[in-house]
């Protein structure tokens, strides 16, 4: 039941917003009563962290398993951290817009334990990024920190516009950025 409070809050949440969303909205689209919600959830906020810790976490496991492939070069790996990222607008795309979108709903304690998970994620691809000028992969002169985030934009907004179900799918997507990233757009 818990999986089916959490799978439905998504759902609610991405169509009206968490504020807009009461616990009654909630208990009332599955047919259960308050009391069912409160056995799993002490609040609708506690509810919304449940969310947000387990989009970061799945992220944080897959980013960790990328990372660690011997066999992939930096490239590589930067390429598989992107399509990751845009496969799971396709996966987890409303939990995805929650995450991103609702995170001003959490309480600052709350915010404690989600922002150093965030935090990690985007460390991992700036040492990826170093890794990859240190092993001569990348342009020596980049700014890590910079071009991480600017890895982190351009994919973590495109659960704003990008349909899976469009004319580009999400690998080729991953491809286009990533080529952009490597690349630039300017003819050499």
């Amino acid at each position: 039941m818990k999986e089916k409070i959490t799978g439905q809050s998504i759902r609610l949440f991405e169509k009206k917003g968490f504020s807009e969303t009461s616990i009654q909205d909630i208990v009332d689209s599955l047919g259960v009563t308050k009391g069912t919600f409160y056995y799993y959830f002490s609040s609708k906020e506690e509810l919304l962290m449940d969310i947000h810790l387990g989009y970061i976490d799945e992220l944080l496991v897959h980013q960790e398993q990328i990372l660690k492939d011997t066999a992939k070069c930096c490239k590589e790996k930067l390429f598989e951290i992107v399509n990751m990222l845009i496969t799971n607008i396709t996966t987890q795309g409303a939990a995805a817009k929650i995450f991103f979108r609702e995170m001003k709903n959490l309480s600052a304690e709350r915010l404690a334990l989600i922002i150093p998970k965030r935090d990690q994620f985007r460390l991992n691809i700036e040492g990826l990024i170093k890794a990859g000028v240190e092993k001569g992969e990348f342009r020596p002169e980049l700014n890590a920190p910079i071009i991480t985030m600017a890895i982190l934009g351009i994919t973590n907004w495109s659960y704003q516009w990008f349909n899976p179900k469009g004319k580009v799918s999400d690998r080729e997507v991953a491809e286009i950025f990533v080529e952009m990233i490597l690349k630039g757009i300017q003819v050499n």
